[in-house]
């Protein structure tokens, strides 16, 4: 049995390389769904009703269609209308976009959160709505959707798994190749689920991290001591309540 791990050892630095390029693939994604998210849901809150209905058509067709599909449309469909790309940019693209969509009702959830009283009393101060967004809206809405954008972020990463289907060699691309070379299955896919594991427990923490150090007060605050086992003290001369007259 001790051979086989031997056998796949043999590939640690393949499996690296395919971790790297999944890591790469989930950051860029996430910035431009980030993006993508923010233009959808300041576009949905807009007066223009033609602008509403684009970034409408945008969430809902993205949000009720397979990401799979999606990755298929970009990676083989648009070289026949003369677009061609490479695996990793279809990728990047197709994962932004497909995040982007839930981003923007995420974001959209965390703007209308934030009490119409604050932007009419920032109205009623003279700050402008640019002013008013930045620094009114915006750090209450972040502070209320910052766990949702983690999971996202999670989600994309675990997404990424898909792209195997248009031969990136990203985790379970790699696996999948390695496995038809060594016929190990249990071994090969064990390692990929516990490099997931990993990653997705490295951006959880780092996410938790991010949320202490920024917010104030934290998201995330640390219990030193049980409340079963907290100990109640009282005064040692306490004074007694009197009644009012």
């Amino acid at each position: 049995m001790s051979y086989q791990w031997l056998t796949l050892w043999r590939y640690a630095g393949t499996f690296v390389d395919a971790a790297w390029l999944t890591l790469q693939v989930t950051l860029l994604a996430f910035v431009l769904a980030m993006a993508l998210g923010l233009l959808a849901a300041l576009a949905k809150e807009s007066r223009i009703t033609l602008v509403r209905w684009i970034s409408g058509c945008y969430i809902e067709f993205i949000r009720n269609t397979p990401v799979l599909l999606q990755i298929f449309i970009i990676f083989f469909g648009l070289p026949s209308l003369g677009i061609t790309m490479s695996a990793f940019t279809a990728g990047v693209l197709a994962l932004g976009i497909n995040v982007g969509a839930y981003l923007a009702e995420t974001f959209r959830a965390g703007i209308q959160s934030v009490p119409q009283g604050q932007r009419e009393a920032a109205y009623i101060l003279g700050i402008s709505p640019r002013q008013m967004f930045i620094h009114v809206v915006m750090p209450q809405a972040a502070r209320a959707v910052y766990p949702a954008i983690i999971n996202n972020l999670i989600q994309l990463l675990l997404g990424t798994s898909l792209l195997s289907a248009i031969a990136l060699p990203e985790l379970t691309g790699t696996a999948t190749v390695i496995n038809a070379r060594t016929l190990l299955y249990i071994q090969t896919f064990s390692v990929v689920l516990g490099v997931y594991l990993v990653l997705s427990n490295l951006f959880s923490w780092l996410g938790n991290l991010i949320g202490r150090r920024v917010f104030n007060p934290p998201l995330v605050t640390k219990v030193k001591k049980s409340v079963w086992f907290r100990r109640v003290t009282f005064p040692v001369n306490p004074v007694k309540q009197r009644n009012p007259v």
